[in-house]
């Protein structure tokens, strides 16, 4: 195929595929079903466009940007590492390993089951880890569009999927490679070192040392959209360098994403557009709509058990997962959390295309696990929406909960700290005994505690860190001997997400906030003040819809 045709077929998918995303949202279809409609119609439909590889670099520019944009947008590392030692890691950990455990079944020959998919177990590993993903794009978009974003039990739902999310991600990235991997103790020791030194390697490049040579080079060359060009060809650099390491570039970007996802909201204003214009005018209809071009009914000749084992084990194992991870960890409205743990969106399909193209899977695979998917995304929104509406919230919100930074950005967009402060609160001296500091300032759901001397803060205090000391020593222990001299600092104009990415960072509850310029002490933030906030935000828009509703027509 020669280039004309290769722009002429490029350009009627991308045209096709946003036309009907135009007509097909008043029937309530979700956009990846709509280009996907498209490429469908186009394709096997009409034979007007053909899958080929003239397409090819722009499918697969179109899977790492998809990837990048859930690592900046989605993936939270600073909140992941807050919430290990937590109930919400617990519970989405347990989901994670028992759907893939229940989806195994399917996948593998390892129980003894043989459906015909003759995958070596690396590959069934992969697939099973696809199918056990969740979505926080799907999930985001329904508390977004129900307006319980900024709830209590938003925040829990959120928390419990972007950690699910994560978990399931890195699975699949350490077995969706194109290299075959040992399967052995060391094998696996080797990867997980490959790994996490790609990993390293990448957010220290992409968190540390490109937004400072960006912001220099800015203000040296005057160069329009410097950040976009960078970004672009550094993601395609890191992509590279993936495969290197026999990682598949989505991993590569998708990390990319993520070391990314803590910069400053001056930053992300300057490049967000652009990335979203590249990736939702052209490349992720375009790929989707690629995905289409390559859908067919194959699928009805593979056996009815495979066919069946393929549709009800995972969702089996799924719901198995949800629910029993929820119920262990006693998290509260564990029915809601675990329908929110089944949501499904694009990731998986750009994963499928992945295996597909690596020869994991066949086509009759491909094609019912995609219908599954678009099945998931139809049917993930409602079936929320229905678990929220009939939850009832706790009496008492549950605190010492981490906040990820990633739902600020969703939920307090636009809200400095001066709007979270505590400008009244007291604080503990430096000379303070620890038992005196335990009698009288400990109070519930609190963990960390600043330490002021002279109206400076000096210090932080831990309570995990207290209770390591034996207590006939709190009499003669003061603060000053055990509290951690080191500690992050805010400005009152600050938005609140990068505030808390700093507190996640170093493990902390609460952060000092000085004035900028002469770094006079002001007050503090918490955890629980940007929880009060969220309960607060909701209960103001609760009373003026209530307002709204009460008041007389005129």
């Amino acid at each position: 195929m020669d280039m004309h045709d290769a722009l002429l077929n490029i350009g009627l998918l991308v045209v096709g595929a946003k036309l009907a995303e135009g007509l097909l949202r008043h029937a309530g279809l979700n956009s990846i079903v709509a280009y996907t409609a498209a490429g469908a119609l186009l394709g096997p439909v009409t034979g007007i466009v053909d899958s080929t590889e003239g397409i090819q670099i722009f499918l697969n520019i179109g899977v790492f940007l998809l990837f990048f944009n859930i690592g900046l947008n989605e993936i939270d590392l600073p909140g992941f590492m807050a919430t290990i030692r937590g109930r919400y890691f617990v519970a989405a950990t347990l989901s994670v390993i028992i759907s893939v455990f229940v989806s195994l079944i399917v996948t593998s020959d390892l129980f003894g089951v043989d459906f015909s998919l003759n995958l070596e177990f690396d590959k069934a590993l992969s697939l099973a880890g696809i199918l056990s993903l969740s979505s926080l794009g799907v999930v985001a978009k329904v508390l977004s569009d129900r307006g319980i974003l900024k709830e209590l039990i938003g925040l829990r739902i959120f928390t419990s999927v972007i950690i699910a999310e994560l978990i399931a991600l890195l699975l699949i990235g350490t077995t969706i490679g194109e290299l075959d991997h040992e399967l052995s103790v060391t094998g696996v020791a080797r990867l997980l070192g490959e790994i996490g030194a790609f990993a390293a390697v990448t957010w220290f490049f992409s968190a540390k040392v490109l937004p400072r040579a960006i912001d220099l080079l800015e203000g040296f060359l005057k160069v329009a959209e410097l950040w976009f060009g960078l970004l672009m060809g550094g993601l395609l650099l890191v992509v590279a360098a993936g495969e290197v390491f026999g990682l598949h570039g989505s991993l590569g970007a998708l990390l990319f994403g993520a070391s990314l996802s803590g910069l400053p909201n001056r930053v992300r204003r300057n490049i967000m557009p652009g990335m979203l214009s590249a990736a939702e005018g052209l490349f992720v209809p375009l790929f989707f709509a690629a995905v289409g071009l390559r859908l067919n009914f194959s699928f009805t000749a593979l056996p009815l058990a495979t066919v069946a084992a393929l549709t009800l084990i995972p969702l089996a194992g799924k719901l198995a997962g949800a629910f029993i991870g929820t119920h262990l960890a006693r998290l509260e409205t564990p029915s809601v959390l675990a329908t929110s743990l089944m949501a499904k969106g694009v990731a998986e399909i750009a994963l499928l295309v992945v295996l597909l193209e690596t020869g994991v899977i066949a086509e009759e695979v491909f094609s019912l696990l995609v219908l599954l998917m678009f099945g998931y995304i139809l049917l993930s929104p409602p079936a929320i929406g229905m678990a929220i509406s009939r939850a009832k919230e706790p009496e008492q919100p549950v605190s010492q909960m981490p906040v990820p930074p990633s739902f600020a950005r969703h939920a307090l967009e636009g809200v400095a700290v001066n709007s979270v402060m505590d400008w009244t609160r007291t604080y503990p001296g430096a000379a303070l005994s620890v038992m005196d500091f335990v009698d009288k300032w400990v109070v519930s759901h609190q963990p960390d505690y600043l330490v002021v001397d002279k109206g400076a803060p000096v210090g932080t205090v831990s309570l995990g860190r207290l209770r390591r000391l034996s207590k006939g020593s709190w009499p003669t222990t003061s603060l000053g001997d055990v509290m951690s001299r080191s500690f992050p600092r805010a400005w009152p104009d600050e938005p609140i997400d990068e505030v808390l990415e700093r507190m996640t960072d170093q493990s902390l509850q609460v952060i000092p906030i000085l004035e900028r310029g002469t770094d006079r002490f002001l007050g503090s933030v918490t955890s629980q003040d940007v929880l009060d906030l969220v309960v607060l935000m909701h209960q103001i828009e609760g009373e003026v819809q209530r307002r709204a509703v009460d008041a007389p027509a005129k």
